[in-house]
């Protein structure tokens, strides 16, 4: 038990380390609301538990449908997207974040990663309460709670699938399928449920977070990063809990050193030549994308930038 702890403090403790310190907080908060059931049941009797249990959760973590009670718990539209009502629901939201936030992770890095992820909660949650408000057709999930990373697990499902769309998924049962048309499956799938299915809200939550991802990365290739506010906000956050050092004054008799960068180091940070451009491709052709290097990811990503 001590070393599970020792790792769960480890995963916080490490740097860049956002895919896996998501994926925990998700199944921690899953565990106290359980926990919180469970006390519940025990305490006031299975019934009367578990309905005073429903109304006092959803009420504070859950996002509602109706305007009115959203403005007097607006931070349900963080809460909404780290709770979830079973473990099934937890655990398929959680490995198809791992699959392909592991991509997002890979070629954008751990920031990006985590802003795709809360801009998709946000987008999907604020994408079901404007239809609830203002649509006819979508009145009735006023009286409804939303509640799932769904939202953030498709804009990053999305945000991949529009990145790398030619990279393949071996699937059980299935073989090689190329990601953009598992991507394309679901949201299809999400956009028939909203007036076929039994889970328009969810529906709607999907949808909305889909449709950041795609914007997200397409911003992104234009060089405009969405994820920059959400940066700055965590860096000034940080800052508030991070003492400043005292200044110090030292005074130098001669000058110092420079230190002279190798070019491979000069270069990694610039815009790479048509030459590397095209020893990367001949690399894709000869052994797949996954055959590629962070470095080569990254020169390939700013190339498309560049073009």
């Amino acid at each position: 038990m001590t070393s599970i702890v020792d790792d769960f403090r480890n995963a916080f403790r490490k740097q860049n380390n956002g895919l896996v310190q998501i994926i925990l907080i998700n199944v921690v908060v899953f565990l106290l609301l359980v926990t919180c059931l469970l006390i519940f049941k025990i305490s006031m009797g299975r019934e009367q538990g578990g309905a005073f249990y429903t109304d006092f959760i959803a009420r504070n973590l859950f996002l509602p449908g109706d305007a009115m009670n959203f403005l007097f718990r607006p931070w349900t539209l963080l809460t909404y997207f780290f709770s979830h009502e079973g473990p099934i629901h937890l655990l398929f939201n959680m490995l198809f974040l791992y699959w392909f936030g592991k991509l997002i992770e890979e070629y954008l890095g751990n920031r990006r990663l985590v802003n795709l992820y809360l801009l998709g909660g946000f987008a999907g949650g604020i994408t079901y309460l404007l239809m609830c408000n203002l649509v006819p057709y979508f009145a009735g999930l006023r009286g409804t709670y939303l509640l799932g990373a769904s939202g953030g697990v498709f804009a990053v499902v999305v945000g991949a699938a529009t990145l790398m769309p030619n990279y393949t998924f071996f699937l059980l049962l299935i073989g090689p399928v190329r990601i953009k048309y598992i991507a394309a499956f679901y949201v299809i799938l999400s956009y028939v449920g909203l007036a076929t299915g039994g889970n328009a809200g969810g529906d709607l939550a999907h949808l909305g977070g889909a449709l950041m991802g795609f914007l997200f990365i397409s911003q992104l290739n234009r060089g405009t990063d969405l994820g920059r506010p959400l940066t700055r906000f965590a860096e000034w956050l940080r800052g508030l809990f991070v003492r400043k050092p005292k200044m110090k004054v030292t005074y130098r008799t001669t000058a110092p050193a420079t230190t002279a960068k190798s070019s491979a180091t000069a270069n990694y940070s610039g815009t790479p030549d048509d030459d590397e451009v095209d020893a990367i491709l001949d690399k894709i052709n000869r052994s797949g994308y996954e055959s590629l290097t962070k470095e080569e990811k990254q020169k390939l990503f700013r190339a498309s930038q560049k073009n």
